[in-house]
């Protein structure tokens, strides 16, 4: 399969509710998952908090985009603990850089002194962001990546922000789960609407990011 798998493929596999995974770093194989539950933050629902918030406004680190996608996706694949192993593979790993190329898969960066210290990457197709790992070598600094993500999706006029799983990381910001059959129904509708790119780009204050984290979701003009 993993000859096989190309970048196309996995768009499709995305529109149609499915993702990749690996067994393994050392594992050659792909193989596709879909959830009978889904986990997804919705974006007019999301949820800062306190601390948080005020973390995000002191900027305590300087949040970039789409300036080192390969260490971001390469430190998401790290052993960490709790996580000794990874189920991005050589495969995978090559499959997501292509999609970067492509401009389909970003990754949001948080650098300290100019040591890349936390972020997180996902692939967008249509008004659909899916949101596919994250790391942390500060505190909050995974945390603070997705404030900065979903006050651009918002600002940009994403309509579905994909989170796969549920976990109790993720239900601090508001995280509900669904069954695969709705989930299906919100990726259809995600699909058919076109956000402004050019919004995951766009620079945002701390404060600025909290505000439109915040907000109900604005559509481009």
């Amino acid at each position: 399969m993993p000859g096989l798998f190309t970048a196309e493929a996995l768009l499709a596999c995305y529109a149609r509710g499915v993702f990749p995974m690996g067994e393994g770093r050392d594992e050659p194989r792909v193989f596709l998952v879909e959830p009978e539950q889904r986990g997804v933050i919705p974006l007019d629902a999301f949820h800062i908090p306190t601390r948080l918030r005020r973390t995000v406004r002191a900027e305590p680190f300087v949040v970039r985009v789409d300036t080192a996608f390969a260490a971001v996706l390469d430190a998401c694949a790290s052993p960490s603990p709790g996580r000794e192993d990874t189920w991005i593979n050589a495969p995978i790993r090559r499959l997501y850089v292509e999609l970067h190329a492509r401009g389909r898969a970003h990754s949001i960066e948080c650098w300290r002194d100019e040591v890349l210290v936390g972020g997180l990457y996902g692939v967008t197709l249509g008004g659909a962001f899916f949101g596919e790992s994250m790391f942390s070598r500060a505190t909050d600094a995974s945390k603070v990546a997705l404030v900065h993500l979903v006050a651009r999706l918002r600002r940009g006029g994403w309509r579905l922000l994909d989170a796969q799983f549920r976990t109790p990381h993720l239900d601090q910001f508001g995280l509900i789960e669904m069954p695969q059959a709705d989930y299906l129904k919100r990726l259809a509708m995600a699909l058919e609407s076109g956000p402004e790119t050019m919004a995951l780009s766009i620079p945002l204050s701390g404060s600025d990011a909290v505000a439109y984290a915040l907000q109900p979701t604005i559509q481009a003009s």
